[in-house]
């Protein structure tokens, strides 16, 4: 039987949510479905993947210099080297290096290694040593890489222009958004939603669901609830997720009194919930591949005021969908979210434009891209693929 196998760093926060369609395709075309990754769940036995016929635990770390990654290579090369997989699917950063570099040699008996950049860690605006680390380390991968798999402007154009020798370099944007799961609702069920959760109907809510770490930058958000509390008394910042700065940003929502407006909620799996009853997304991001949440929003038909990094840029225009500000522009997210709260017609103009845009954002459509992607892959064809 023809085998895939899917390389990422984690289970529950990355397979999970944007895989599962992907290893699906393959099962359905008669593979046997292969998946390595860690399991990241804290209950170990909740770590059960659909459509995955083997799941190979792997310890990754996300820094790469953990030693842990030294014996996640090791275990890697074993897997591969021991089952004659036709196609390698890497993601994430430290699954797209060690990845390639442990499936050398199946390279070479005719394995073909497809990997995507959910976004290259070197991009404009970037620090020097991202340049210096990673940008280098991302060129020299190339060469073991049959399908280099873009999901930004920015990042194609980089490893066109910068002679990134992957066989193929194609742009897909993103891993699709489900509509049967992220869409719009009318007023009265966006009410009776509020009072499920416990919101009043006049509040104002604004949504953002991600890690909390530098990247993610919440502490922009906090620090325009402190200044916005007086103007929108009943302003909510919903803000879904955990990670290692959390504590720091519980002491900041306290020091600066803004625990009424700004609510810490946890890892959710009800984000498409909680977009349904908010009247805003906002993304704090200083650095994105192209970012799901923001999508998700567009296809439950809100506003958005983003910050203007890679990935973002993609999907926001400023003044036509939404607001664009500088990535550490306080004053900028405050007087676009007065905007947005003084005007409901604002909202519904940015709310329609962004349900027009998402359509090619959706998962029927990502995924018809990525079985070309495949079977060209799979065939053969030395062009550049899809633009």
């Amino acid at each position: 039987m023809k085998k895939v196998l899917f390389v990422a760093t984690v289970v529950k926060t990355h397979i999970m949510p944007f895989h599962i369609p992907y290893l699906e395709w393959f099962k359905r075309k008669g593979y046997e479905v292969h998946v390595c990754a860690r399991n990241d769940y804290e209950n170990r036995e909740d770590c059960v993947i659909p459509y995955c016929d083997h799941f190979h635990e792997i310890p990754f770390s996300r820094s790469p210099f953990k030693p842990n990654n030294l014996l996640s290579y090791l275990k890697l090369k074993r897997i591969m080297d021991r089952n004659d997989y036709e196609i390698i699917h890497c993601h994430t950063p430290m699954g797209g290096v060690l990845g390639r570099l442990a499936g050398r040699k199946a390279h070479r008996r005719g394995t073909k290694m497809v990997y995507t950049a959910h976004g290259f860690h070197f991009f404009k605006g970037a620090k020097w040593i991202n340049w210096k680390l990673y940008y280098p380390i991302e060129k020299y991968l190339a060469h073991l890489t049959d399908c280099l798999i873009t999901i930004n402007q920015e990042d194609y154009r980089n490893a066109v222009n910068r002679g990134f020798k992957a066989k193929k370099i194609v742009y897909v944007p993103g891993v699709g958004v489900d509509f049967n799961r992220f869409t719009w609702q009318t007023p009265d069920k966006k009410a009776g939603l509020r009072r499920q959760y416990g919101f009043e109907d006049e509040a104002f809510i604004l949504v953002y669901a991600g890690e909390f770490t530098y990247r993610k930058h919440q502490d922009l958000l906090i620090k325009a609830a402190n200044e916005l509390k007086s103007q929108i008394p009943k302003l909510v910042i919903l803000l879904a997720g955990r990670g290692q700065l959390q504590s720091e940003y519980e002491k900041m929502i306290a020091d600066l009194g803004v625990d009424d407006q700004v609510k810490i909620l946890g890892f959710r799996d009800d984000v498409d919930k909680l977009m349904l009853l908010a009247d805003v997304a906002v993304s704090a991001s200083r650095q994105e591949g192209l970012p799901v949440n923001v999508m998700e929003a567009m296809a439950t038909a809100l506003p958005l005021v983003v910050t203007d990094c890679r990935g973002n840029r993609d999907l926001v225009t400023d003044g036509e969908n939404g607001y664009v500000c500088d990535i550490d522009d306080v004053d900028c997210f405050v007087t676009a979210i007065e905007n947005l709260h003084a005007s409901s017609d604002l909202c519904r103009q940015f709310g329609l434009q962004n349900l027009s845009r998402v359509q090619q954002y959706s998962l029927a459509v990502i995924v018809d891209s990525m079985e070309k992607v495949y079977l060209d892959c799979l065939m053969g064809q030395d062009d550049q693929g899809l633009k």
